[in-house]
């Protein structure tokens, strides 16, 4: 219905003083007319009204409502308000369309509220309030549109509010609008989406104010809205309909707000996610993970406790398949562990599962909730938290390590230094500089450089003032632990290294520049090397370079930073202006930040001349008590000097001040012997310019030395006599002599000081070998060989034990050890053999290790004892193999007996020796022969040694390969060594002695396996040519005697066993190296005649190993790529690969086995029936021989007959001179329940593999043929078991041997066989005594068997350890 049309009606009654309103009024006059007339409908009350009705109307028409002026429709908006309070509860408009078109003009009036500075501001708030507080929209909900006019009013409402409108106005709105909720019969899904939306992004962020006013109207409509609000979400996530709402692609968005405002709203709606959470789409899962982790990690929710079985859903989410669910996931553990403590618990329990994720998004996110959870509020995080976050120091990733390590550096910094007050937090905190450290370990240079930051900014912030820094650093260096002190050391030495090689680059540079050669580009290198990612490093660094080239300010910059007068501020000034010089920090570049790590690791930003003469005065203050220490004063003294001298070594000319050595002078003559001591060292390292510097320190420093190196303990008179050499350098002659001749006055045992002589005389001969020569011969050949080393004047405590600690042991045994030191260190004076010196003192030394420690073999010395001493002698051996002209003069016998050590019965010693070997290795100074020693560590039966030993070998490898790298030299060949040292191996007492073969197996492959774990760090057709070279040769120590060469063939063959069955990623490829064998273990290669015969026994067998091999891929020179497949049980297997050379026939095994219990009494045993039953067995075999092979025949004709029964147990023997490889083949064995064993791998020929008879038999390559075989889970005492069962099997076996050996078989030609016939007439007795020899090594081993049973009386205290036989000098 259209609107009334104004004008001038005839019955319109106007209230007191208000003049008619009409349309042919002017606007101005309107004006005033309509404010009186509002003005009086304002204050009029709800009586007599009826006579106004026609007025109400008339003010209700399109006239007004399309007036030109908005004053004139404000105030009959007014007006008509006011007829709705006036003429309430029954208005006097009664038609619906004209209801619908007043309120829809009232909602555009209230448009002015927008502006509350508008002039008319106070009209529209007016019309607000009256319109709220009569409630005049519900007239509307009668009205079938009343759900158009509401949401033209709630968008209006949503669409005007800002922050100027004060709270009242606030407060109207909601007033006007919750009655059109509550009151209503229905509420529509456009008004509903109407509200709703204003809680979504993006309007949310952009209207806070709306978003606020439709929670607070939604709070209060709470009960309302409830039953539509759930149907709409019914639908979306149930029934799945579609919906047209702008809202529905939010879903959880809405339902993360609508919990969060009332959550009695969802109570019908939250179990229902728990089948989303289950959905198989990942998207899904993921946007309500989301969603639960928001609402159940709200402050003060309790969702998990109402909605148990969601939350153990949401729970289940932590182990989705889904990485992105399982990060959600992560990222929402900080808001539990710091609003909800009783939801902790079960947190944890899924984090110590994500924590070792195998996604490295999820294992950071771990980290970095809990890191921030941390910062927030330390006091949430438990002890179990934590323990993931030290765990993470250690992760394979190192972005996750760098993360980890940082927050708990920052969390230190935070709660340690900056409130040292708080011994609770500190006490929890206090591993975090032992973990920091920890990680220095990690040999890449990210790890290193991370901990030298952490160190500077963290850990001890080098900003602090010069007496504060110090402090701490004491305090962190006094409180570290062993490995972390380890650490510490080598940040100074590593960082010390880099400086160095940074000057040396300067140096070079300008050496160019003023136009000599010099090998920058190598300095350049070697210090990519230091920096991470070193190939992009050295780009940079090249590009660095040439801006030192031209720029001499930012070249003296750098020089002023690796100077030994570099103070802690030049440093900083230094670093910052080289860094504006390369680039903008705030504009990072790859190069940017190289030259800035670079910088980080040589600016000497913590330690200078003031802050050394601090640390020394506040170390000076705790020895003497005046700082109180927890850790107790001579502790935290001693540990003081300790970082002292650590210092001395990277930072001498820091020292050179009188104050310093002044009070290094007092702590040189403390009582304690431990202070003085290191005080020694400090001055080795500081005192070469002291009679410079300081002349009353050099003149006042010489008794006390003098002194100490007379009469002090054995360390501080090996200092005192390295003090004088250096700082008396051009005096030490003289000093030392006076010294030499009182320490030569005591040199007997009855005297105190015959402990410190010896030492004291050792160093002196070492320091000054020219001056005191002749009287050193005399000294050594009468006084130390004679009447110390070759004596034995008490008599050992007899002890169980085969070790005890130092202060235990007597002081002959002392001397003794000292001895044989003082006998190196007088060699390594004279640097020669003259009078044959060294050779005498390595016979004496083999002679000890040989006599485990009893040189004179009289059996007064004890085990511990004889433990250090034969100990001792094997690291004199080693020291002297460090230098080349004595390692020349260690015979075979010697390294041999030496190796053994490795293997000795006492724990301590093998562990000492291995250490001691693996630091001349790693440092480059014992030759190559002496890495195959790690070989023999494989019989040890402690794992964790083993394992150590391992890591030795794999650190060596590597440590040697990068010095290949870095010098054009030739390659290095350690496996030769290490077979001829296994071909010796005294246990081996023949080639096919089982028992020794199946260890000397374990050490091949101990050894083999880090050579040849990577494919890119070894050639195997290299490897292989080597080996096959090998047994071309004979053995150098005895190359005339054929046992001795078998058994090196033996080796061989297992070496290219174990190539063949155990290295999975084999590539074969050319190559222009030819092997060069060392020419002291073996004899020159002979090429006239191919060594192709298997030295192994037939049934000797090669585990594959419990994992699957991967397909082999074998690429011949022909780039045909030849693919292997993965080894399974089997008989025998045949490979064929094209070598550029003959090949032997691999068939590899050998390790090496413990000592038989009481060898001695075993043979006795053995002798007398030996011989009788090697008559009886000969005999035996002999006359059953033709019978055999006779029933041989007939099995092998009637199998032909049967056209596919299995030849059992027939093979071909091929003669000697033939120079083609069997092919072998596939052939049934059996397993014997008797002994456990696995069955016998014997050269058979399948009859699938048979050829026609007229066919030639198919002629492989050398390198063809190989046995195979798997014993799962056979262990070393298995292994001895084998060779120890019952002697009526192995005769059985061995009589089958012999049976088949001579077979004639139908696929070889008529000629060929013949002469395999006529070949094995003349031999008949061959597989005979090969039948024998196997009946007598399994009666030795049930002998040795039966006898160890009846000794354990006199057995070790480490049963365990298997003793190496060594061979006695006689």
């Amino acid at each position: 219905m259209p609107l009334p049309k104004g004008g001038k009606p005839s019955k319109i009654v106007y209230p007191p003083n208000c003049k008619e309103v009409s349309e042919d009024i002017g606007k101005d006059e309107l004006v005033r007319r309509l404010k009186m007339l509002a003005r009086v409908f304002q204050d009029m009350g709800q009586d007599e009204n009826e006579k106004y009705s026609e007025l109400a109307l008339h003010l209700a028409t399109e006239f007004f409502f399309d007036h030109a002026s908005k004053d004139v429709r404000l105030l009959v908006a007014c007006c008509i308000a006011d007829v709705f309070r006036i003429f309430a509860p029954e208005a006097p408009y009664r038609d619906p369309d004209h209801l619908k078109e007043i309120f829809m003009f009232l909602v555009k009036q209230l448009r002015g509220l927008e502006d509350p500075e508008s002039p008319s501001f106070k009209r529209y708030f007016y019309l607000l309030e009256n319109l709220a507080w009569v409630k005049s929209f519900n007239i509307c909900i009668e009205l079938e549109d009343s759900q158009e006019i509401f949401c033209n009013l709630y968008k209006l409402m949503f669409s005007i509010i800002n922050e100027k409108h004060s709270a009242k106005v606030r407060t109207f709105m909601l007033d006007m609008m919750v009655p059109l909720i509550t009151e209503a019969d229905t509420v529509s899904q456009e008004l509903l989406d109407t509200i709703l939306i204003n809680l979504i992004e993006p309007y949310k962020s952009q209207n806070k104010l709306a978003y606020n006013l439709a929670k607070d109207l939604l709070r209060k409509t709470s009960c309302a809205v409830e039953p539509y609000i759930q149907t709409f979400f019914n639908n979306l996530l149930m029934i799945g309909k579609t919906s047209e709402s702008e809202v529905s692609d939010h879903l959880y968005e809405l339902i993360y707000e609508l919990n969060m405002i009332s959550g009695t709203m969802l109570l019908a709606v939250l179990p229902q996610l728990e089948f989303k959470l289950k959905s198989s789409e990942e998207i899904e899962r993921k946007n309500v993970t989301r969603l639960l982790a928001k609402m159940f990690s709200d402050p003060e929710s309790e969702l998990a406790t109402q909605h148990r079985v969601l939350w153990n859903c949401f729970l289940g989410r932590f182990n989705d398949i889904s990485t992105g669910v399982r990060t959600v996931c992560v990222q929402y553990a900080q808001r539990f562990i710091l609003h909800h403590s009783d939801l902790v618990k079960d947190i944890i329990e899924q984090l110590k599962i994500r924590q070792h994720d195998p996604e490295e998004t999820v294992r950071m996110e771990v980290v970095s909730a809990v890191l921030n959870a941390a910062k927030k509020d330390f006091k949430m995080i438990t002890d179990e938290l934590l323990a993931f976050i030290k765990e993470r120091t250690l992760d394979k990733k190192f972005k996750i390590r760098r993360e980890a390590l940082l927050g708990l550096a920052h969390l230190y910094k935070t709660y340690i230094n900056q409130d040292p007050d708080n011994t609770a937090i500190a006490k929890r905190l206090a591993w975090v500089k032992d973990k920091v450290f920890h990680a220095y370990y990690q040999h890449s240079p990210e790890d290193r450089l991370l901990v030298e930051r952490i160190f500077n900014t963290c850990l001890v912030p080098y900003t602090l003032p010069t007496s504060e820094r110090m402090k701490r650093l004491h305090n962190l260096y006094t409180s570290l632990d062993e490995h972390a002190l380890k650490a510490f050391n080598e940040l100074l030495k590593y960082q010390h290294g880099v400086r160095v090689c940074v000057l040396q680059w300067i140096d070079a540079l300008e050496q160019n520049l003023q136009g000599c050669p010099a090998p920058v580009v190598a300095k350049l290198i070697a210090l990519a090397r230091q920096l991470p990612e070193p190939n992009k490093a050295q780009e940079h660094l090249k590009k660095f370079n040439h801006i030192l080239r031209e720029d001499k300010r930012v070249r003296h910059c750098l020089k002023a930073l690796v100077s030994s007068d570099c103070t802690c501020r030049k440093a900083e000034d230094a670093v910052k202006e080289i860094l504006r010089k390369v680039g903008n920090p705030g504009q990072q570049t790859p190069f940017y930040t190289a030259v800035k790590s670079l910088l980080e690791r040589i600016a000497p930003v913590m330690i200078d001349a003031d802050a050394i003469s601090a640390l020394v005065k506040y170390n000076c203050d705790v020895i003497s008590g005046l700082i109180y220490v927890d850790d107790g004063v001579l502790a935290a003294g001693e540990k003081g000097l300790k970082l002292l001298l650590a210092l001395s070594s990277v930072f001498p000319p820091c020292f050179n001040r009188e104050s310093v050595f002044e009070d290094l002078l007092t702590f040189l003559k403390n009582e304690d012997e431990v202070i003085s001591d290191l005080t020694l060292q400090i001055f080795v390292n500081t005192g070469s310019n002291l009679k410079k510097d300081c002349p009353n320190i050099y003149s006042s420093l010489l008794p006390v030395l003098q002194t100490t190196a007379k009469m002090g303990n054995i360390r501080q008179t090996k200092h005192a006599i390295k003090c004088i050499s250096i700082v008396y350098k051009h005096e030490k002659e003289s000093i030392l002599q006076q010294v030499f001749e009182h320490v030569k006055k005591s040199l007997n045992p009855e005297s105190a000081n015959f402990l410190t002589s010896i030492v004291s005389m050792g160093h002196i001969a070492q320091i000054c070998p020219g001056e005191f020569s002749t009287e050193m011969k005399n000294v050594v050949s009468k006084l130390i060989v004679k009447d110390l080393l070759m004596q034995d004047r008490t008599q050992g405590v007899h002890v169980h034990d085969s070790w005890y600690a130092d202060h235990a042991i007597s002081e002959e045994t002392q001397a003794k050890v000292l001895a044989m030191k003082m006998l190196v260190r007088w060699l390594l004076g004279l640097r020669n053999n003259a009078g044959n010196s060294a050779t005498s003192t390595l016979r004496l030394l083999y002679t000890v290790i040989i006599h485990e420690g009893d040189l004179m073999e009289r059996g007064k010395i004890n085990k511990p004892e004889l433990a250090r001493l034969r100990l001792q002698a094997g690291c004199c051996m080693l020291k002297l193999a460090e230098e080349p002209c004595f390692a020349e003069l260690i015979t075979r016998e010697q390294f041999q007996a030496l190796a053994l050590l490795i293997n000795d019965s006492c724990y301590q010693v093998r562990l000492r020796f291995a250490m001691k070997l693996n630091k001349g290795l790693l440092s480059l100074r014992l030759p190559l022969e002496y890495m195959s020693i790690f070989s023999l560590a494989a019989n040890d039966p402690v794992k964790e040694r083993r394992a150590q030993v391992k890591q030795f070998l794999y650190a060596n490898i590597s440590k040697r390969r990068e010095y290949l790298k870095q010098h054009a030299t030739a390659g290095y060949y350690m496996l030769p060594y290490t077979i001829h040292l296994l071909a010796h191996d005294p246990d081996l007492k023949s080639h096919d002695h089982m028992q020794a073969l199946n260890i000397i197996k374990e050490c091949l492959w101990f050894v083999m396996d880090p050579l040849m774990s990577r494919s890119e760090d070894y050639n195997y057709a290299f490897f292989r040519r080597m080996i096959e070279d090998i047994k071309q040769t004979k053995d150098a120590q005895g190359p005339e005697d054929d046992e001795m060469n078998k058994k090196l063939y033996a080796v061989c063959d297992i070496a290219l066993g174990l190539m063949m069955t155990k290295v999975s990623n084999v590539v074969l490829k050319d190559t222009v190296m030819e092997p060069v064998l060392p020419i002291k273990l073996f004899t020159k290669p002979d090429h006239s005649y191919s060594n192709t015969k298997l030295y192994l026994p037939k049934d000797f067998i090669f585990d594959t190993g419990k994992k699957k091999v991967a397909p082999t891929t074998l690429m011949n020179t022909s780039e045909k790529a030849v693919t292997a497949k993965p080894s399974v049980p089997f008989t025998t297997t045949e490979i064929i690969v094209t070598s550029p050379k003959p090949v032997v026939n691999p068939n590899p095994t050998c390790p090496r086995e413990s000592k038989k219990k009481k060898e001695k009494e075993n043979e006795a045993k053995e002798s007398t029936s030996s011989q009788s039953d090697k008559k009886m067995k000969s005999e035996e075999s002999t006359s059953e021989q033709k019978a055999r092979t006779s029933r041989a025949v007939r099995q092998t004709s009637a199998a032909v007959k049967k056209k596919g029964a299995l030849v059992k147990k027939a093979t071909l023997q091929a003669g000697k001179k033939n120079k083609t490889p069997i092919k072998l083949t596939k052939a049934v064995a059996k397993s014997k329940k008797a002994t456990g064993m696995q069955a016998k791998i014997t050269d058979f020929r399948s009859p699938k593999r048979q050829t026609s008879k007229n066919s030639p038999l198919k002629v492989l390559s050398p390198t063809k043929q190989i046995l195979n075989g798997s014993t799962k889970g056979t262990t070393r005492r298995a292994a001895q078991n084998r060779s120890s069962s019952a002697p009526t099997n192995n005769k059985a076996e061995s009589s089958t041997r012999k049976r088949t050996a001579g077979s004639p078989d139908e696929n070889i030609p008529a000629k060929k066989r013949a002469a395999n016939e006529k070949e094995s007439r003349k031999k008949p007795s061959s597989s005979v005594s090969n039948g024998s020899e196997k009946e007598e090594t399994s009666a030795e081993s049930t002998s040795s068997i039966q006898s160890a049973s009846k000794e354990k009386e006199v057995e070790e205290a480490e049963i365990n350890v298997r003793r190496r036989t060594r061979p006695r000098k006689k």
